[in-house]
């Protein structure tokens, strides 16, 4: 007689053990979410341990399948590490379109490398991060990491939804942290999410967030982080640097920073001294000073990057920075305000977010917030800003990476939130003058003279720089309206007093215009073609945003081959719309 019980428990383990196979199945997630996403985050859960103003342990599991190629930065596997903070878990696994184990990645297998490359000076402060190359797709991969830092300044944002192409069955977040430390919070953009705060008491906050789908890009949307949902934390009283800091107010925060972090950071050797006060002379403008302390150190050091999370806010000290030649922002930012106070100019560490997406300092959420710093100098009409990281910019000129924001100035009797210099669109401008002559069999051949300033002169001065090939390729891509284009001589004239870049370019191209019948067509602005459209979206979800307006102005003058007279030219036209 067969035993009945057998069977049953061979038929309960068969069930147990293919859910366990199936739980990362592919075939399991429902169809709505893979709609229009290259990944899905099966969960992501954050658990973020305050235990004391000094102490800070997040544990993040992660487990996400990945649809197809586009999809491999959502795995989003890597964690930088220093003297403050330490990895004390990092692990992945990867299974296959049928939920069935096939590889096992741990520590050792990570690759571990300096978060700054070219630079001894800062070989604490490094990087692990998957490298892995699928069999095929899809595949889902778990990825869990702890670590434990003495910074409490920073604790990472809440992102549920992290872009564009990639949908979310559940995301957690856990925060525990001790009731006299000042937690507080800030929700973004939560409508129309399925989110729900589980826990909001004294001491722990809890949210999940199930079965949001795939949202697609829109032209000229905001950046997902001004759409999606969000929540920022920060304490009233963290640690940072080996230092207690206080955040109750901006005014409280800035000035803390000053005299806790920034002091004795700004001690220079006597000969660089004597060096910079021969330079600036008789000079009495602290404008004109500055401008000769800007040029010194533009000419003397060159920007090394430090990821954003590593090295803090503590800037390395000036002494290091004059005699190495080099620095992250924060260390030529306070190098280049070391040598201004030797000639007696004032001037103010600017926290904010450097990208060419503007992105505000949230004023009205006080906490440690920014991943760049500039330099200001006070002056009669506001502030001069100083980009300390570039070798090229024009003194003052900020162009699109700190532009029209609102950030954080940190001042000796405390901190103040400023808006950064704004260029209006009409003052954006390109300004083309040119000519070109057709012959006979439709060859072309002509020069153009480009002048482009405000924003446009941030795009355009770069290609001063660029290797000849370099060039060659950015002038066929410019033109690729033109075929069969050939480049003559060409010369710039780089105008960094008045912030204005002059391209002259001489050029030509056969069979430029098409001969039949005796009839020659062909475009009669050849030297600015905008060939770029804003896609029509009929259900358009996002806002519309240009993030900066532009002028452009085009004069050309053509000749004409012999024997040929004009049949049709395109009449007057003027459109005008709400975008421009």
């Amino acid at each position: 007689m067969k035993n009945p019980g057998f069977a049953l428990f061979f038929l309960l383990f068969s069930l147990i053990s293919f859910a366990q196979k199936s739980e990362y199945s592919t075939t399991s997630i429902a169809d709505s979410l893979k709609e229009n996403a290259n990944a899905v985050v099966r969960l992501n859960q954050i658990d973020i341990v305050i235990a004391s103003q000094r102490s800070m342990n997040i544990k993040i599991q992660r487990v996400v399948t990945v649809l197809n190629e586009k999809g491999m930065s959502e795995i989003d596997a890597y964690e930088h590490y220093d003297k403050t903070t330490t990895i004390k878990n990092i692990e992945a696994i990867v299974y296959d379109v049928f939920g069935n184990e096939t590889k096992k990645i741990k520590r050792k297998d990570f690759k571990d490398q300096s978060a700054v490359s070219g630079s001894t000076l800062f070989s604490d402060n490094r990087v692990l991060y998957l490298d892995y190359t699928p069999i095929s797709y899809p595949f889902t991969i778990i990825y869990n990491n702890e670590v434990e830092t003495s910074n409490t300044a920073f604790i990472p944002q809440w992102f549920p939804l992290q872009g564009y192409y990639v949908s979310v069955e559940k995301s957690i977040l856990n925060v525990t942290f001790p009731n006299n430390l000042g937690f507080k919070k800030k929700e973004f953009q939560f409508s129309g999410y399925n989110i729900k705060k589980t826990t909001d008491n004294d001491t722990k906050l809890s949210y999940i967030a199930i079965n949001i789908p795939a949202q697609k890009q829109e032209d000229y949307s905001p950046s997902f982080k001004d759409l999606f949902p969000k929540v920022m934390f920060g304490l009233e009283n963290f640690h940072l640097e080996g230092v207690d800091g206080t955040a109750t107010t901006w005014e409280a925060y800035g000035k803390w920073y000053g005299e806790k972090i920034l002091t004795g950071t700004t001690v220079l050797p006597e000969e660089t001294k004597v060096k910079i006060k021969a330079l600036v002379g008789e000079e009495k403008d602290p404008v004109k000073k500055a401008k000769i302390v800007y040029d010194y150190v533009q000419k003397k050091s060159r920007y090394v990057n430090i990821a954003v999370g590593i090295g803090g806010w503590k800037p390395m000290l000036a002494t290091d920075v004059d005699r190495l030649g080099y620095g992250d922002c924060k260390a030529l930012t306070n190098y280049t305000k070391a040598l201004l106070q030797t000639v007696d100019v004032p001037s103010y560490n600017t926290i904010l977010y450097g990208d060419n997406y503007k992105t505000n300092i949230q004023s009205d959420f006080v906490s440690m917030q920014g991943n760049h710093m500039i330099l200001s100098i006070p002056t009669n009409n506001g502030y001069t800003w100083l980009e300390c990281t570039s070798q090229d910019d024009p003194f003052g000129y900020q162009g699109t990476f700190t532009d029209d924001r609102d950030v954080l100035i940190v001042k000796p009797e405390g901190g103040e939130i400023v808006r950064t210099t704004i260029y209006e669109d009409k003052t954006n401008t390109q300004k083309d003058k040119g000519n070109y002559t057709i012959d006979e069999n439709g060859n072309f051949s002509g020069s153009i003279v480009i002048v482009s300033e405000g924003t446009q002169y941030n795009s355009k001065s770069r290609v001063e720089h660029l290797q000849p090939t370099e060039k060659e390729a950015h002038y066929k891509d410019y033109w690729d309206n033109i075929n069969n284009l050939k480049l003559g001589k060409i010369v710039f004239a780089n105008d960094k007093e008045n912030i204005r870049f002059t391209e002259d370019v001489q050029l030509s191209a056969v069979n430029y215009a098409s001969i039949a019948a005796n009839k020659m067509i062909f475009p009669v602005d050849a030297f600015n073609q905008n060939s770029g459209n804003v896609k029509r979206i009929r259900n358009r979800k996002n806002p519309f945003q240009i993030q900066r307006g532009y002028l452009d102005t085009d004069e050309i003058e053509i000749s004409l081959p012999t024997g040929f007279a004009i049949e049709f030219l395109p009449s007057n036209f003027e459109l005008k719309g709400k975008f421009g």
